[in-house]
């Protein structure tokens, strides 16, 4: 295939670079068609044997109310970790270098913005609360996948995701993945009305940034590729 054209291609790198997990959004309505464009271009993502294996629930209006807020009051219970557990581990069970450093280096950045202190553990529950509000967001995304699917088709989600995430930042939108939704993953099969076969991989809030929180103006480094890449020639 041929090279893109520079103007073209500076536009996808732009996309690419420019996207970043904002966590407080606009109130700004994303309209319905802009969300079915941006599905479309996303569904372009490979798949293995073309399998297609996502399954995307959009929330608005009553619907993202009403999710939040079963959510969030099961994310306050006191008894939340013994009555709400994930069905997958998303991290590490056991965390190691580099990886441990730069969990805790975004995690202090971000409160650092937001003058959370160490230790303030009700502050820190507040913050990652609004998880479950989709951070103000308009849009509220829910993947699942048919259980029969196995690891590859995971996989196959990511690329998926990050190119709905793309599209999105095309389009003057930002996104925030959330791995956070998974451990309440019995209430949101309930609300999506999921069958037993349908497992939640994760939630996305999407929507308009707001340029004046202070916790948007977080933007995370990335390693070099000499630090994760070899070349083999010979």
């Amino acid at each position: 295939m041929s090279e893109l054209p520079p103007s073209r291609s500076a536009a996808v790198d732009e996309a690419i670079t420019s996207r970043r997990s904002v966590r407080r959004f606009l109130p700004r309505p994303v309209p319905r068609e802009m969300i079915e464009q941006i599905l479309r271009v996303a569904a372009r993502a490979p798949s293995g044997s073309n399998t297609q294996p996502w399954q995307v629930h959009v929330l608005t209006g009553a619907a993202r109310e009403r999710l939040s807020r079963r959510v969030a009051e099961a994310y306050d219970a006191p008894q939340r970790d013994a009555e709400h557990v994930e069905e997958y581990a998303y991290y590490p069970r056991h965390w190691q270098s580099p990886y441990l450093e730069r969990r805790r280096k975004v995690g202090w950045e971000l409160y650092g913005l937001l003058g959370i202190a160490k230790g303030d553990k009700q502050r820190m529950h507040e913050q990652h609360r609004r998880n479950f509000l989709f951070f103000d967001a308009p849009v509220g995304l829910m993947f699942s996948i048919d259980r029969v699917m196995e690891q590859g088709s995971w996989l196959d989600y990511g690329m998926f995701l990050q190119s709905l995430m793309v599209a999105a930042r095309a389009r003057g939108l930002d996104t925030c993945p959330q791995a956070a939704f998974t451990q309440f993953h019995r209430i949101i099969a309930d609300e999506l009305g999921l069958g037993p076969q349908q497992q939640l991989v994760c939630g996305m809030s999407l929507g308009w940034a707001d340029p004046d929180a202070p916790e948007n103006a977080l933007h995370t480094e990335r390693a070099e590729p000499a630090e994760f890449t070899t070349f083999h020639d010979r």
